[in-house]
């Protein structure tokens, strides 16, 4: 008995042990990923120990790289045809396929490297990744193209709003001019708010095993945990109140401006393609707020439940990561979907999509040959002016 009870005291001491390891390394949030304090789920475990959050990571996080990848590179290819190139919207639109490239690789590729790809315990899937260098330049470019990605959907919903519910000012608003300032403008602040992540981190050797990390800096621990909640914020919540104030405003001038085309039968088709770059936007937005509004929830709940919780109260970490890992699967998914919410809403641009795959036919020739902004034929570019 004397054994089994050594024996017991032993497990229960490696076991306790290792729950305050891993509870303290969740809790540095050294993973430099979307927040401080993010997930950090341990890959080295063995397959009859991986949760369901875990296994849908691994095997649905490759697809969506891959259809991210080929949908958004179509996308940008459409956008930057002859015709589509013309649209102010186009801008965007190809300034968000090019965002979303960058983070598929910057974040979501290295993301599955780092944690979606099993290892044996104290061993790192790829070493380079965890290199003083390395690590500054990735979260640079992770952090920067999260933010422009879905502050250019803010962009171009405010776009819309303008063309829609202040048509007077559409000309100095909604035109190409204007539509490449913002979106410089829109790069430039994302690339100086990213420039902070990498001056507060570094690599770092953690856990029993000593495994190289790409962490905060253990002096700024307070200034990361403030800046990442704020970042946080500035790619979930504030984008989402913004969308929606503008997008309620946005229907309610479309209801009531088809009521009163209804009464006076004018339908042209000048405002077919204005509604059907409206809806585009429309769709883009609600799958930005579908796909970020359940990860940006469960963080900070689970964020609350860390900070408060007692140390026999760590068992239930598991339960609460497991959810976690499942919604910031989904969360990547709004970096895949936008071509196929352009081939589903966008008649012009399923046109477009037609041309670009037979654009040496006779057919894509004579389509290009249509009258420029100035002229008074109404064509898919007219509806900028």
């Amino acid at each position: 008995m004397d054994d089994e009870d050594n024996f017991i005291r032993e497990f229960l001491s490696d076991f306790i042990k290792d729950i305050k390891i891993n509870q303290s390394e969740y809790l540095s949030c050294g993973n430099g990923s979307n927040l401080t304090c993010d997930d950090q789920w341990n890959t080295s475990q063995d397959s009859s120990q991986r949760s369901i959050g875990s296994d849908v990571f691994t095997y649905v996080t490759p697809v969506i790289f891959a259809v991210g990848i080929t949908g958004n590179t179509i996308s940008l290819l459409v956008f930057l045809t002859k015709n589509m190139r013309k649209l102010s919207a186009s801008v965007y639109l190809a300034a968000l396929s090019t965002a979303d490239i960058m983070a598929l690789i910057f974040y979501v590729l290295v993301e599955w490297i780092r944690k979606g790809i099993p290892t044996g315990s104290g061993q790192v899937t790829a070493p380079f990744l965890e290199s003083n260098g390395v690590c500054q330049i990735i979260l640079f470019m992770s952090y920067s193209f999260r933010f422009l990605s879905a502050w250019l959907v803010v962009c171009f919903t405010l776009e819309r709003y303008v063309g829609v519910c202040h048509p007077l000012k559409r000309k100095d608003v909604c035109n190409l001019r204007s539509s490449k300032r913002i979106v410089f403008f829109a790069v430039i602040v994302s690339f100086v708010i990213a420039s902070i992540r990498p001056w507060l981190s570094e690599v770092r050797y953690v856990g029993p095993n000593n495994v190289p990390s790409c962490t905060r800096r253990l002096e700024h621990t307070h200034l990361s945990f403030i800046y990442d909640c704020i970042f946080g914020v500035c790619i979930t919540f504030l984008p989402f109140l913004i969308i929606t104030v503008l997008n309620t405003l946005i229907i309610r001038k479309l209801i009531n401006r088809n009521k009163r085309h209804r009464q006076v039968k004018i339908i042209t088709e000048e405002s077919i393609i204005r509604l059907e770059f409206t809806i585009i936007l429309i769709t883009i937005s609600l799958c930005f707020i579908a796909f970020n509004t359940p990860y940006a929830i469960v963080w900070f709940k689970h964020f609350l439940q860390m900070s408060s919780m007692r140390m026999e109260e760590s068992i239930f970490v598991l339960k609460n990561q497991n959810l976690l890992i499942f919604t910031r699967t989904i969360f990547f998914m709004n970096y895949c979907i936008n071509f196929f919410l352009y081939s589903i809403t966008g008649a012009y641009f399923r046109e477009e999509l037609k041309m670009l795959f037979t654009y040496r036919s006779k057919v894509y020739q004579n389509y290009h040959k249509c009258p420029l902004p100035h002229s008074p034929a109404t064509t898919p570019q007219s509806w900028i002016a």
